[in-house]
């Protein structure tokens, strides 16, 4: 039988504490090669500005095999579209039995907040109180929640093109009983955080390596998955050690990391490694007190397996769902 999860089902048993140790823990696993992480097929037709990338994974540790369909589409926007959408499928890992259709919202959002949790665990200053965030949406109200569960926060710093987008996050995230100050800009959000976590759909560098202070650690995020879109300029890559969640896929779609190599800041030697190595021991985060800490995410499968085991083993004991034959 195969269970389909709709978007409501996933908000229910969806669980930010348990996504970010499973993220962690399947990290590990790809670093130490219990997990395959292939990098991601890219597809794009000549007669629109949209790309369908499927992204796989494989993992002995979690019994499962995973891949997910993303439709990137910027037009949806202008009809009142999402412009991103998604679909994962969940298989046995033993049996290769179709175990579970989820679309894909739930889901992406809550992993790729719980890996900023896990680099932020990892890259950050310990101790570090005040998080900021360029774009306030639906992501952003998602990082708050998981940033909590690995730093002592206490503050947060938020910028929006849209004040109404603020006071809609400011509602969203008052529960949390965190002070939330809205930033008049972005450089003003740099400049008061411990931890950054960039969240726009930008095109062009939105932020500047000029305006990082000693100690930041930084969260690249928001970029669509594309090769020539970034949120960060080159003198941004060039100031951070960075770190990446799949090296391979960096250099498929990371705008971020591959403009600043094609304008000469750095090169792919520059580097440090990716955070499954962080986590194992086997390459050095945060080297001292004063570095400029950098996770360039740019989303990988594997997440979505880990993700997709918790939310796949939650929803079969609450009972969530509707379970088809497809064999029938």
């Amino acid at each position: 039988m195969t269970l389909i999860l709709t978007a409501s089902d996933l908000s229910a048993a969806a669980d930010m504490k348990a996504t970010i140790n499973a993220v962690e823990a399947s990290l590990v696993d790809q670093a130490s090669g219990a997990a395959h992480q292939p990098g991601p097929l890219s597809m794009r037709l000549p007669d629109a500005d949209s790309r369908y990338l499927v992204m796989a994974a494989a993992s002995s540790p979690r019994g499962l095999v995973a891949s997910k369909l993303l439709s990137d589409i910027p037009s949806n926007a202008a009809a009142g579209l999402p412009t991103q959408r998604s679909s994962i499928i969940l298989a046995d890992q033993k049996t290769g039995e179709t175990l579970a259709l989820l679309d894909g919202r739930v889901p992406t959002r809550t992993r790729t907040a719980a890996m900023s949790a896990v680099a932020t665990r990892h890259l950050a200053r310990p101790g570090s109180t005040v998080l900021g965030l360029i774009g306030a949406g639906a992501l952003a109200v998602a990082h708050v929640e998981a940033i909590r569960e690995v730093l002592p926060i206490s503050t947060v710093v938020v910028w929006s093109r849209s004040s109404r987008t603020v006071e809609t996050f400011r509602r969203a995230v008052e529960h949390f009983g965190l002070e939330v100050r809205g930033a008049d800009s972005i450089r003003d959000v740099l400049e008061a955080s411990d931890v950054v976590c960039t969240l726009t759909p930008s095109e062009t560098p939105i932020v500047q390596g000029g305006w990082l202070r000693d100690g930041l650690h930084l969260n690249a995020v928001g970029a669509r998955p594309r090769p020539d879109h970034r949120e960060l300029d080159s003198a941004a890559m060039a100031r951070s050690r960075i770190v990446l969640d799949s090296r391979e896929t960096a250099l498929a779609k990371s705008g971020d990391l591959l403009l600043a190599i094609e304008e000469g800041a750095l090169t792919i030697d520059d580097v440090a490694g990716e955070l499954g190595q962080v986590i194992a021991g086997s390459v050095v985060g945060r080297e001292h007190a004063e570095q400029v800490t950098l996770f360039n995410s740019v989303g990988i499968g594997l997440l979505d397996l880990a993700i997709g085991r918790i939310l796949y083993d939650a929803a079969m004991e609450r009972g969530l769902g509707t379970e088809i034959n497809l064999a029938s």
